[in-house]
């Protein structure tokens, strides 16, 4: 079995999160990336706590299985060895604010004249165009303004910023997606091309409800807590021992919840359609709850799971990662030190493939620079 990216090479300039998450996602594929870091400091998150055994847990989960090598890209002899990779590379990975690159000579413009089978793919927190595109950005500040704060959160109550960093995140999903959209057509064409990824752009891209209601009603929806603003019932409810999750998506649903929990409204015209449950969506909640206040969640779980209605309980990390599905889909893998001993765990590949291996262990993160010796054997530069 083989990786399916296995003998593609990506060089990656990137740091921090949203470029390391796509490099990463490349390397579980098969990519060897080559991590090119700053000499002396390194990617930030190489400082990031918590530490174990001097070195960064962030750092690992995001960059184990990449080699390291350290180059001052204003520093000559640096500037030969990084065009030797860029000859030997199929893809570029940055994130410098538009501008950057092409201050040092290897803007898309430059490389693509010279490497014309090159991919060159672009993360930044407003693209390479438009009036803001030079503006720095973080996770949060594309949340706020990318109005995924505005819909999170409790409703008349401070909005709050997802608890996992999507702004980078979708930003690097989108990134991948575009790099191996790239690669495919390479394929058909034999030259590379330019991906630019902003990572506000990705945040609006993931706003289907509430683009769906704005535009058609003229109200952007507000935070609604854990109830979906679209689909009733679908949101939290609590038990005799605290909340768990029911999502009754459809009518057929609806009517089994009804006789699982022999609630007598299947006839009631508050709660004929999905509409109607949206409208009565406070009065049906206290409904339900009249019936699941009197058993705790394990009960309500196991009997609505039986009935083929989708629930589930509210899991902690600590929970998730002894989660006997995540368990059975490899999604827990132990990363490696230089010795071969479990050091870190991770999150792993979500990507099931067939005929692709999927170890239940990662390589090391690299030492920063701590691949120079075999990178440049393999450029015959040593």
């Amino acid at each position: 079995m083989a990786h399916p990216l296995t003998g593609v090479t990506v060089l990656d300039l990137t740091h921090v999160l949203a470029g390391p998450f796509c490099s990463m996602t490349l390397a579980d594929m098969g990519a060897t990336v080559i991590k090119v870091e700053r000499p002396g400091v390194g990617d930030d998150t190489r400082a990031f706590p918590p530490f174990k055994d001097g070195k960064s847990a962030y750092f690992a989960a995001i960059n184990h299985g990449k080699k390291s090598i350290a180059l001052d890209l204003k520093d000559e002899d640096d500037r030969a060895t990084f065009e030797i990779l860029l000859a030997r590379a199929d893809v570029v990975l940055e994130n410098y604010r538009p501008g950057v690159m092409e201050r040092m000579g290897y803007g898309w413009e430059d490389l693509h004249a010279r490497y014309p089978r090159l991919i060159y793919g672009a993360v930044s927190g407003f693209g390479h165009t438009g009036p803001d595109s030079k503006r720095p950005a973080y996770d949060m500040v594309v949340q706020a303004r990318g109005g995924v704060m505005s819909i999170t959160g409790e409703k008349d109550r401070d909005p709050v910023r997802v608890g996992a960093s999507i702004g980078d995140i979708i930003a690097g999903m989108y990134l991948g997606q575009g790099v191996l959209a790239a690669l495919f057509d390479r394929e058909k064409t034999g030259k590379g091309r330019k991906i630019d990824v902003a990572m506000l752009d990705s945040q609006l891209a993931i706003l289907e409800h509430a683009v769906a209601i704005t535009t058609v009603t003229g109200k952007p929806p507000a935070p609604s807590g854990a109830r979906h603003p679209s689909i009733t019932p679908f949101e939290t409810f609590h038990a005799s021992d605290g909340l768990f999750v029911i999502a009754a998506g459809n009518d057929k649903l609806f009517e089994k919840l009804c006789i699982t929990l022999n609630l007598p409204l299947m006839g009631d015209d508050r709660f004929a359609t999905n509409v109607d449950r949206c409208k009565h969506a406070r009065l049906l909640k206290r409904l339900i709850e009249a019936v699941t206040l009197d058993h705790p969640r394990a009960h309500w779980i196991a009997k609505l799971t039986a009935a083929g209605i989708p629930t589930g309980p509210i899991q902690t990390v600590d929970q998730v990662l002894k989660d006997p599905q995540i368990l059975a889909r490899n999604m827990v893998v132990d990363i490696l030190d230089k010795n071969g001993r479990a050091a870190f765990k991770a999150a792993g590949n979500p990507i099931k493939m067939s005929d692709a291996p999927d170890p239940t262990t990662r390589a090391p993160s690299p030492d920063l620079d701590g691949n120079r010796g075999e990178i440049l054997r393999w450029l015959g530069r040593e």
